[in-house]
């Protein structure tokens, strides 16, 4: 098993806060959503792959962000065109 110091991420986020805050959102991207990790999957827990992306600088909250707010323009657009094509209108 892999071991990951939160010293060595917290020195990309800034603080233990925003880093607990950043790591806890894409745990919950890897583990429920299904992302794809951006480091080598070794058997290790969803919140351990978080820290090592983190700490690897592959992940920090203006990429979370921005990848939210893409993932509900798509949301946002799929529903106005699925209301489009109830009411008929191409």
């Amino acid at each position: 098993m892999a071991r990951v110091t939160v010293e060595d991420a917290v020195d990309q986020i800034g603080n233990r806060f925003d880093l607990i805050l950043v790591a806890s959102r894409r745990a919950r991207q890897l583990a429920i959503q299904g992302k794809d990790a951006m480091v080598p999957w070794k058997n290790e827990k969803p919140t351990v792959i978080a820290l090592r992306e983190i700490e690897e600088g592959f992940i920090d909250a203006a990429r979370l962000d921005a990848e939210e707010q893409q993932a509900t323009k798509r949301q946002d657009a799929d529903e106005l065109a699925a209301v489009d094509a109830i009411r008929g209108i191409s």
